[in-house]
């Protein structure tokens, strides 16, 4: 692999960017180790994120003050909040009060890379939330009654109504919203999960190599939302409801 390597790196050097990390293997795969974790906290805060918004919406249109009113305090502090302090408190506080109570039974099972991936998909998931709150309110009260006619219960009303018709309403701003997640899952760094962010900050510290490395992190993370966008844009057109609006 070196040997296809080497031309590559001093044709870039001769541009004056230095990617000679690439020859080291030690730094070589924990740069694609890095690359790895972070695809693998989009894989996992992006269903996760969606299940939360799909519970949190239906909390908030529940007719049960005891049940929306939380699920509306919850909404506003957490979207209210920045995820980097959340995800501190969570990491730093949560997890050391767990560690106490279980240090007698095994230990905290809970690692920082999943306090990551519950603090952003909790995070996210109040924006989806919102969005599909947003769309079970544009549901036609026609069509709300024309379902209670057939003697569907309230239950059956939103999981097989409401929520279906909602996700498709809107879908272009839980899109968005997971675009936005794709770039969130960078703030693993900063309670030292080995993301592609904390990997480059480990190697340009001893290479000073710092614009070579955001350049590779900014075209990922371009990828991968740009991946997002595109399956977005594929759903948008599959789940189009023939003539609604026209």
């Amino acid at each position: 692999m070196e040997s296809l390597l080497v031309p590559a790196v001093d044709a870039l050097k001769s541009l004056g960017l230095n990617y000679s990390f690439v020859l080291n293997a030690t730094e070589r795969s924990a740069f694609v180790r890095g690359l790895g974790v972070t695809l693998e906290l989009c894989l996992l805060t992006i269903p996760f994120s969606l299940l939360a918004g799909v519970v949190i919406a239906a909390a908030l249109t529940s007719r049960r003050r005891w049940l929306a009113q939380p699920a509306r305090a919850v909404v506003e502090v957490t979207r209210n909040t920045p995820t980097l302090v959340q995800l501190y408190c969570a990491f730093l506080v949560l997890n050391m009060l767990i560690t106490q109570q279980l240090q007698m039974v095994g230990g905290n099972p809970l690692t920082p890379f999943v306090w990551v991936v519950i603090v952003v998909s909790l995070h996210k998931g109040v924006f989806h939330a919102e969005a599909l709150r947003a769309g079970i309110e544009a549901v036609p009260k026609v069509t709300l009654e024309a379902a209670r006619s057939l003697g569907f219960s309230q239950r059956q009303l939103l999981f097989r109504v409401e929520l279906p018709l909602a996700l498709r309403f809107a879908l272009p701003s839980l899109v968005n919203n997971l675009v936005d997640l794709v770039k969130m899952t960078a703030v693993a760094s900063a309670i030292a999960v080995g993301d592609v962010t904390y990997e480059s900050i480990m190697i340009w510290t001893q290479r000073d190599n710092v614009l070579e490395l955001l350049l590779l992190i900014l075209l990922y993370f371009g990828l991968l939302t740009w991946l997002v966008s595109l399956a977005g844009r594929w759903l948008e057109t599959h789940l189009r409801m023939p003539g609604y609006g026209q």
